[in-house]
């Protein structure tokens, strides 16, 4: 979740190159040497999952990719093997903006969206073509599994989690495709209709960026898609949906920026309201909580919703510490302000937050002060019914560290897939961005490293995000229906209790 706004610098380039043209390898080499050095200074999640041996072995391999030159793209993805290595859905890589813009010109694309069901590749858009609902065996004599785990690493999870691979795959396939593998002209496909076997083959053209994206807002799975990509008009919602059951949806919370904001006052009236209502009519025993599609988002949105659902007192985490008070090579800092003078005080700003709320070195760390993490108390009209919890694995960041405290430390029945965030902990809060001084490569990640207030629960793996009690994904036959598999069988659970 974000809490602080992302620094910012840029510096002049001293080369400049052409899109294909390959880089001389003491410069990649730098610029790698200079990225190893400032996760390993400002990195609190560095060795949050992989161990320092296991961090040295993964440069020992970028070293080694390194001996001849290389085109910028090729260490591009050197560097997302990297930033997907350490485990933390915070982090982000891009190109140059300029070299992104280039890339992105000409008929390259794939032309259709996709989506993964049942761990199959299938094709999510009516067309002429590859009849809506195929399953995509391979593309240009690409298997579909070797295909799928080559894109993994431009889409970031926490720990070890792949289910989260799965949104990124979804809403970008056609932009992955591209940069791992190169500008196509056309896509030989072998596919296989639905519900058949016989595996058939088509050519197709390739198509705009324009035309892949305008071809994605026209998805066939766009309705139920509002479950996993979130609308800025319909943040949260609450609903009877019969006598002893409500639904309260909290697609984002992104719900204002602080306790003060008047989005965030609004919200909480809305909540206030919600619980009372549900307080005064006690056959409501049934509160199915969808927060399928909350990517994340600010302090205090998270904690205040789950005030409505515990019983017992709660924090927002057991630990968190950063590895800095002064930012570590300042001199590659990626800023919002561009004045000089303006910089300086955006980055004296960035510390001083960072002193008063981390601020003594403990093992050489600097530990959360306890005022920022204090002991909390339910909402005096918290619901007393059973809960059931909806997730998906969109949800990341506050909506991962929300999941984790209802599935942890509430009588919530967990029902749906994986979430990408963790169920123990993250890296969040705060984002911090630096730019590599020869290739422009800009690479972001959260500084604290937190450790969720949760339960050790037989059912949740380290490294893993929050498992659910009841493991429900859409199935084939509800896609093709744009039926909701997860709330159908919800409702089912409801009905036999």
């Amino acid at each position: 979740m974000l809490k602080s706004k992302t620094i910012l610098i840029f510096l002049l380039p001293l080369f400049i190159f052409s899109q294909n043209e390959k880089w001389p390898s003491e410069k990649l080499k730098q610029d790698l040497n200079i990225f190893k050095e400032i996760r390993e200074k400002a990195n609190s999640g560095l060795y949050k999952y992989r161990t320092k041996q296991q961090i040295d072995s993964i440069y020992s391999w970028a070293f080694s990719q390194l001996e001849e030159p290389k085109e910028l793209i090729e260490f591009y993805k050197i560097i997302l093997q990297i930033t997907d290595f350490e485990g933390s859905l915070h982090n982000d890589t891009t190109l140059p903006d300029d070299f992104e813009k280039k890339r992105s010109s000409g008929n390259i694309f794939f032309p259709y969206p996709v989506k993964l069901i049942s761990k199959k590749l299938i094709i999510n858009f009516e067309n002429s073509e590859i009849p809506l609902g195929s399953q995509i065996h391979n593309i240009n004599g690409i298997e579909t599994q070797k295909l799928l785990s080559s894109l993994y690493k431009y889409y970031t999870t926490d720990g070890y989690n792949i289910t989260g691979k799965s949104i990124g795959i979804g809403g970008s396939f056609a932009k992955y495709f591209e940069m791992e593998y190169g500008p196509q002209k056309s896509f030989l496909v072998e596919y296989s209709l639905p519900n058949q076997t016989q595996k058939l083959t088509k050519t197709i053209a390739s198509v705009s960026n324009e035309i892949r994206k305008e071809n994605f807002k026209k998805r066939f799975s766009l309705p139920m898609d509002s479950l996993q990509y979130a609308r800025a008009k319909d943040k949260y919602s609450f609903k009877l949906i019969s006598p002893n059951a409500a639904l309260l949806s909290v697609h984002t919370f992104v719900i204002g920026r602080n306790a003060k904001d008047k989005i965030h006052i609004a919200y909480k009236k809305y909540l206030d309201s919600c619980f009372q209502y549900m307080s005064e009519h006690s056959e409501i025993q049934n509160l199915i909580v969808d927060i399928r599609n909350n990517g994340g988002g600010t302090d205090p949105n998270d904690i205040l919703t789950f005030s409505y659902l515990t019983q017992k007192p709660y924090r927002e985490n057991a630990s968190a510490y950063v590895n800095f008070q002064k930012i570590p090579f300042a001199n590659y800092l990626v800023y919002e302000e561009t004045d000089a003078k303006k910089q300086q005080e955006e980055r004296k700003d960035f510390e001083d937050e960072l002193l008063e709320e981390f601020p003594k070195l403990t093992n050489k760390k600097y530990p959360q002060d306890k005022k920022f993490n204090p002991v909390l108390q339910p909402d005096k009209n918290t619901f007393k019914g059973q809960i059931y919890l909806l997730i998906s694995p969109r949800i990341a960041s506050a909506g991962s560290l929300f999941a984790a405290l209802v599935a942890g430390n509430t009588n919530a029945i967990v029902i749906g897939e994986e979430t990408m965030g963790g169920y123990f902990g993250h890296n969040g809060h705060t984002p911090i961005e630096y730019e590599l001084p020869n290739t422009k490569i800009k690479t972001q990640f959260s500084i604290v490293n937190l450790e969720q207030d949760v339960p050790k629960k037989a059912n949740q793996v380290f490294g893993r995000g929050i498992i659910p009690d009841h493991a429900i994904s859409q199935t084939f036959e509800d896609f093709m229906q744009n039926k909701d598999t997860q709330f159908e069988y919800t409702l089912k659970l409801i009905d036999k209790k």
